[in-house]
């Protein structure tokens, strides 16, 4: 694991000082970086004294992935057809409120869409995937057949994955990295598709009973770090990797926020970031919106907090709304007119 981390310290403020470097290839800069350390206070030094390979995993553009264009936010609708999830539960459980819900998210400006048979909520029960197939595949295949969008499978099983693919999806998005099937990762990579792994801390029945971490930070970082080499290790490349810290997966509130202050850290990787907050219990907690449909306010919120933070692709259910606020939020950042979201 690393001995120093390195969290860009970024901005869009069109006064941009001479030597200041881009991200990723995207619309945030950095002049400035935050050293982080298990065992010294965080120290900040010039952006030109990085060490070479880890300015390059900053610096250099992310290639475009399963269709989408990562010098740019994306945005990735939420389609559960589940009876049980936390927000939209037993809504598009059925495949032609499935397919309508699909079509809406597209015409008001998804740039990919996220399909999940099983519900990770926290206390949700485990689902064998012969049910979790007969819930996404045909949903997938129909919305392929009419439309050329690209689509991910959330799942955490490889038969699962395979029958996704195998209908037209084009990512793997898989809450576990790896880590509770690994039959994923060479289903993923025979495929030839992309993926994104996220971080979290027990099955979804327990994970938030008790979590516990050194640093949440660092130890989310190394995770990550440690899954994208299981997955270089099967045959997927970093350029198609995403990795994403799992916010409310195994967390509390602090260990959320923490996540969200520090998330430009992930950059580091070398990979793009997807985050997923959208209408999270954290949200309606500090919002006080204990209903989950009444926390788009607080989730766009996070959501362009994140982009100021270059995080590429944000996962939402309000594809509208967040769309909304993410183009003014590039008009007033001048950013709108060079990545037309």
């Amino acid at each position: 694991m690393s001995s120093l981390y390195y969290r860009p310290i970024l901005s869009i403020d069109p006064a941009r000082p001479s030597g200041a470097l881009t991200l990723a290839g995207g619309w945030v800069w950095f002049s400035q970086v935050e050293v982080l350390s298990r065992t010294a206070p965080p120290q900040i030094i010039p952006a030109a004294d990085l060490p070479e390979e880890v300015k390059t995993r900053l610096t250099v553009p992310r290639a475009p992935l399963a269709g989408l264009d990562l010098a740019r936010p994306n945005l990735m609708g939420i389609l559960n057809v589940t009876p049980d999830s936390f927000s939209d539960g037993g809504l598009f459980d059925a495949p032609e409120a499935a397919l309508a819900r699909a079509q809406m998210m597209v015409s008001e400006g998804a740039d990919i869409l996220d399909i999940g048979g099983e519900s990770t909520r926290p206390g949700a029960a485990y689902i064998a995937p012969e049910v979790e197939i007969t819930r996404t595949a045909p949903v997938i295949a129909a919305i392929r057949a009419g439309s050329s969008v690209p689509i991910s499978i959330d799942t955490r099983k490889a038969p699962v994955a395979a029958a996704a693919l195998a209908a037209g999806a084009d990512l793997v998005n898989d809450v576990y990295a790896f880590c509770h099937d690994p039959d994923l990762a060479s289903v993923t990579a025979q495929a030839g598709a992309p993926v994104c792994l996220m971080h979290a801390q027990g099955d979804p029945e327990v994970m938030q009973e008790h979590p516990e971490y050194e640093n949440v930070l660092l130890d989310v970082y190394d995770f990550l770090a440690a899954r994208i080499a299981v997955a270089e290790a099967a045959g997927i490349d970093r350029t198609r990797i995403l990795v994403d810290p799992g916010i409310g997966f195994g967390k509390s509130q602090d260990h959320n926020l923490a996540l969200l202050q520090r998330i430009s850290l992930f950059h580091a990787l070398g990979c793009g970031v997807l985050l997923g907050v959208s209408r999270k219990g954290f949200i309606g907690r500090i919002g006080q919106a204990p209903a989950p449909r009444d926390r788009a306010p607080g989730s766009i919120a996070v959501a362009l907090a994140a982009v100021a933070q270059g995080v590429q692709i944000l996962r939402v259910h309000d594809i509208k709304e967040t769309k909304q606020a993410l183009a003014l939020w590039q008009a007033v950042s001048g950013e709108g007119g060079q990545h037309d979201a």
